[in-house]
């Protein structure tokens, strides 16, 4: 896993030693997302440099050592990544290698077939750039789900690409200007949903999205978007699978074999290999199938806190013990949890706001410290209808629909709403969460689609345009009709609109940053586009079965771990913010949120903010996530606009 940088510059009369020095400056930037080495190399016949920073995963000689050049030179290359088929690959071109690194493969790959066609066949994990010397030409390229990050932009007359944003900062040419529509969008879901980014003139290249630039009909300034190109979709991928349903009866064994073979293409490294473990079904599928194919125990890694009702820790030790893995917790106070959240918007060079962010730093951080390589469970909810919300979202809509009348919805909408969370909660105090779920419920009630539910449910914000001062909300796949999928049931929908946009923006931009914050490199088998397009082509009943989902994983953990040990609520990893932004952060918050400092900015609407935090105060509301939102914001303007 590495990080990736260039540049291309437009300038008349470009400077080859203030080429270098940019380049230079930008690839030292990302200096934790490669610690082993670091390349740059600049073409002598065009203003165009490529960087690399390298965490040597496979082929740990020189050879893996790039920017690399192809076999007959016409192509460089500089990736992040892995290419899980590579082996195959290799079989298949038949042609001689001077090393064992994937990159070497992809470049053959690239020189035989072209881009477009090896983006067809290979199957991974990657972003990357190529240079076509011949052609004066630049691709740029992202995997299909989107695990690694790739941005792109302008910095004055020169067009910059990389990893990571803090990158582009190092440019003395790049503007920190916010874009108010992704800052909205950001205010929206907690994060800036592709192809947007925070700053104008920059964008995220989309998940199975590639770029191909003619450097001779390319322009300064241009506006980049009309040029992404889709070389694999969701929405194709899951029309696909729905005309070639499976019918047959042999899905669980098909299915175990189908991500065992997954999960062993991940466990390739030459280097120390573990594997996260919260005690949830996901994480201990990959890892009971990771010791099934191990010669020793598997590392494992899990955090747990202190306090009851936060901890996870111990299931997971219950199914390590019971797999025999070589296990390692860590249990962390809640002080251990706050003295990172001065350091996310380092991590975190873009705002983002899902306070999991700090427990995924803290085990990465814990897992590094034997292992370079980490196996996780992401990816299961979305595909096999884990969340909650595929679960209840529908049937509180039946409820909506079908028993309140339209004139009583908006009444006993602001009855509940008027009633705190907490005075819910002790309505029914076997419930966890009960009064944030009953305030979910009120705000469904003058819902007038699905989509419109969904985006309800998403929401930290619901009307993020009137906190952003000449906001407004640009188009995004999440919402445009041409994305849309005609007969879905509303659970199949959600599922659909989770890869879309959450799973990339939250989930892996979450994995990806904190991760690579402390040089680890994290892999998900549950996220291989076999796993994907398969579970698409199952019936419902496999996913979501007696008001539980993930029915089918929930089997195949069942082979190898007693139902008692992972049969219970799902809990996911919580952190008791509301209570710190009364206690521990509120100093911390009140600094962030400074009258003049939000008036000078002109972004946000300091009333609105103001009186929200005065009832959060007062506890006469629980405004965490909407108010975590703005200060998230506020630490990442801090650190990076100033």
């Amino acid at each position: 896993m590495c990080g990736i940088t260039g540049l291309y510059t437009f300038d008349p009369r470009p400077d080859s030693a203030e080429l270098r020095s940019n380049i230079t400056a930008m690839n030292d930037a990302m200096l934790s997302r490669g610690p082993d080495s670091s390349g740059i190399w600049l073409d002598k016949e065009s203003p165009l440099a490529l960087a690399h920073r390298r965490l040597s995963i496979l082929d740990l000689s020189p050879a893996g050592h790039q920017p690399m050049s192809s076999t007959s030179g016409r192509y460089m290359i500089t990736y992040n990544g892995e290419i899980y088929n590579f082996k195959e690959l290799k079989a298949e071109l038949k042609a001689e290698f001077k090393g064992s690194s994937d990159t070497e493969v992809l470049l053959a790959a690239i020189e035989a077939w072209g881009v477009e066609k090896t983006l067809s066949k290979i199957n991974g994990m990657f972003a990357f750039a190529i240079w076509d010397r011949k052609r004066k030409a630049l691709y740029l390229a992202r995997d299909r789900m989107g695990k690694k990050p790739l941005y792109i932009g302008w910095a004055g007359s020169t067009l910059v690409f990389g990893s990571e944003l803090k990158a582009f900062c190092q440019h003395p040419d790049f503007r920190r200007d916010v874009d108010r529509s992704s800052l909205s969008s950001y205010m929206r879901f907690g994060y800036v949903p592709a192809p947007l980014c925070i700053y104008e003139q920059v964008w995220q290249l989309p998940a199975g999205s590639y770029m191909a630039f003619d450097m001779s009909m390319l322009r300064a300034g241009q506006d980049l978007l009309p040029l992404m190109e889709s070389y694999w979709s969701h929405r194709d991928a899951i029309i696909n699978a729905r005309q070639n349903p499976i019918t047959h009866e042999n899905i669980l064994p098909e299915f175990e074999e189908l991500l065992s073979s997954c999960v062993g293409e991940r466990m390739i490294s030459d280097v120390p290999l573990g594997a996260f473990l919260s005690g949830g079904i996901d994480s201990s599928v990959v890892v009971a199938l990771m010791q099934k194919q191990a010669s020793t125990p598997v590392k494992t890694y899990s955090i747990g806190f202190s306090e009851a009702g936060f901890n996870e820790a111990q299931h997971a030790k219950k199914i390590a013990s019971h797999l025999g893995t070589d296990h390692h917790e860590l249990y962390i106070s809640a002080c251990d949890a706050r003295d990172v959240v001065p350091d996310l918007p380092t991590i975190y060079d873009e705002p983002f706001a899902d306070i999991s962010a700090i427990p995924t730093y803290l085990v990465s951080k814990f897992a590094r410290q034997s292992v370079t390589v980490a196996l996780s469970g992401d990816g299961g909810d979305e595909m096999l209808g884990g969340y909650n919300r595929h679960i209840s979202a529908p049937k509180a809509w039946d409820i909506v629909n079908n028993h309140i009348p339209a004139p009583l919805r908006d009444p006993f909408s602001k009855m509940i709403k008027s009633v705190p969370p907490s005075l819910w909660d002790r309505v029914r105090p076997n419930r966890p969460q009960f009064g944030s779920h009953m305030h979910k419920f009120a705000e469904i009630m003058n819902k007038q689609s699905e989509s419109d539910v969904y985006m309800s449910l998403v929401s930290n914000w619901q009307s993020p345009k009137n906190i952003v001062i000449d906001g407004s909300e640009e188009l995004i796949p999440l919402v445009d009709p041409a994305m849309q999928i005609e007969g879905l049931s509303f659970t199949e929908t959600m599922m659909y609109w989770d890869t879309l946009s959450y799973l990339n923006g939250d989930i892996l931009t979450k994995v990806d940053r904190a991760s690579m914050a402390v040089s680890l490199e994290l892999r998900a088998p549950l996220l291989d586009k076999r796993i994907y397009e398969y579970a698409w082509r199952l019936p419902m009943e496999y996913k979501i079965r007696d008001g539980k989902g993930k029915w089918l994983l929930r089997q195949v953990l069942k082979n190898h771990v007693p139902d008692e040990l992972f049969e219970r609520p799902k809990q996911g990893f919580s952190v008791p913010v509301a209570d710190w932004l009364r206690g521990e952060l509120r100093d911390w918050a009140q600094d962030l949120l400074d009258e003049k400092t939000l008036r000078e900015q002109g972004l946000l609407d300091y009333m609105q903010i103001k009186a929200m935090w005065d009832e959060h105060q007062k506890g006469k509301g629980n405004h965490a996530n909407k108010l975590w939102s703005v200060l998230m914001f506020q630490a990442w303007y801090r650190k990076w606009v100033g």
